[in-house]
């Protein structure tokens, strides 16, 4: 039985290579520029499928590129021009993380791969070049790391006097990882989800443990009560670069406590972990009052009158007076000159 992986297929069909995925893979055209690759963890398999015509008498080449790492192998359709290759678990499990390029070359009309590995001397040869010409190291000392490698590859095959035709895609390799999304408190005999996620492949295995803090071993003369809650889940399909798992829990037969969440791969070496806590009842938060707006009624004031601005007359006395004095002295002034 395989396990689950992330799929990638790579179609060759009447001499041209078209690239047409499952809804697990990614869409890629010949001579792409290797961007959006999927990501898997290591120990996950990965599986690159899909149908090459005509036959070819040497099956397809299978060019596998990752930083200080290359692999050169063949596969052969089957009667249904159908084709798979499988990258298995040990396969992955000991690649180093980064970002792996996969070619499939098809040798198509002579039936045979005008550029080829040469294993003894770490090059890839130009078969139409004289009787055969290196033109590039790819393994060994000075050799091309990728995707240097792969672009090198790609502009060889791509040459106007070679009639091989290739198609190519890549994917990412990362270390396993887990993670459980926070808890928080809840009380005996709440019922509610755990979830989390992680870069394992969607179908992948996890086991998810809860102890007590407080649960230790004994003797089987004391005997001990567990409290907590374990089972199996399956990983399912994320909508990011992460898959997302979930796991029910219901906690009427735990006893107040600290309480450990663990999850752990079945066939991948991962593990996550956190704490939260099980009280007997959640503390009650105070309602906050709302204020309630009241109507006050302002007293009305009795009407005013308005008060006459005050103003001054001139006394009519006054003036008379300064004008009898005036006369006064014009009098005397015409006595003392007679």
């Amino acid at each position: 039985m395989k396990q689950p992986s992330v799929s990638i297929s790579v179609f060759l069909i009447l001499c041209i290579l078209l690239v047409i995925p499952p809804v697990t893979a990614i869409s890629l055209s010949p001579g792409n520029s290797f961007s959006g690759a999927p990501s898997i963890a290591n120990g996950d398999p990965v599986y690159i499928h899909g149908i090459a015509t005509g036959h070819p008498r040497d099956g397809l080449q299978v060019w596998l590129f990752g930083n200080n790492y290359a692999k050169i192998t063949s596969v052969t359709p089957n009667a249904d021009n159908s084709y798979e290759y499988e990258l298995n678990a040990a396969d992955t499990r000991s690649l180093a993380p980064g970002q792996y390029f996969v070619l499939i070359q098809h040798p198509m009309m002579n039936g045979q791969f005008d550029i080829y590995y040469n294993s003894a001397t770490g090059t890839v040869v130009n078969r139409q070049l004289g009787t055969g010409t290196s033109i590039f190291q790819l393994t060994g000392a000075g050799s091309l790391q990728s995707p240097s490698g792969a672009n090198a590859l790609m502009q060889a095959i791509n040459n106007q006097n070679i009639d091989d035709t290739f198609a190519s895609t890549s994917f990412i390799i990362n270390p396993p990882s887990a993670f459980i999304n926070t808890i928080g408190d809840h009380a005996v005999g709440d019922q509610f989800t755990i979830t989390g996620s992680t870069n394992l492949a969607a179908g992948d295995k996890l086991l998810i443990e809860i102890t007590s803090s407080s649960f230790k071993p004994t003797s089987k003369a004391q005997g001990a009560e567990f409290s907590g809650a374990s089972g199996t889940i399956t990983v399912e399909q994320g909508s990011g670069a992460l898959n997302r798992w979930s796991f029910p829990v219901d906690t009427s037969t735990f006893k107040p406590d600290e309480y450990i969440v663990k999850v752990s791969g079945i066939t991948v070496d991962v593990t996550g972990s956190t704490l939260f806590n099980v009280v007997e009842t959640l503390p009650t938060i105070p309602a906050t009052p709302v204020p309630v707006l009241t109507e006050q009624t302002v007293p009305s004031l009795p009407p005013t009158t308005p008060t006459p601005a005050t103003t001054t007359q001139k006394s009519p006395l006054s003036v008379m007076a300064i004008f009898g004095s005036v006369a006064l002295v014009a009098l005397v002034t015409m006595i003392r000159r007679e």
